[in-house]
């Protein structure tokens, strides 16, 4: 899939990914992936500056974690974050809607009336 093709929606990503409960970096992108059966595959190059901008906005939160001696930053979604991921599914819904009316109008084409 066209890196383009993400980059608009990469915070909607990363929110969903959220949603669930915390990860670490490697994680989210672990997970992007896993969902997306391999069609996105994310590198830490775009996700950790859209993390940290994620957390300076107050959609997300993170701590540092410990696993054995390596040290990791674990980020969790905020209050914020959860209404700002509903927002983001409202608007994916609704250009996925017009988009497929404008590549598919078969499919999204009202049901013929009846003859009275």
């Amino acid at each position: 899939m066209k890196t383009d093709a993400v980059r608009g929606h990469l915070d909607g990503l990363l929110l969903a990914v959220l949603e669930p409960g915390p990860l670490h970096g490697y994680a989210i992108i672990a997970a992007v992936q896993e969902r997306s059966e391999g069609a996105l595959q994310l590198r830490t190059g775009t996700i950790y500056p859209a993390l940290n901008r994620l957390e300076r906005l107050g959609l997300l939160g993170s701590s540092w974690e410990s696993v054995g001696e390596r040290r990791r930053r674990c980020y969790r979604l905020t209050d914020a974050g959860r209404g700002s991921l509903e927002s983001e599914r409202t608007a994916w819904h609704e250009f996925t809607t017009a988009i497929g009316s404008v590549l598919n109008p078969a499919a999204t084409a009202p049901a013929p009336r009846p003859a009275t």
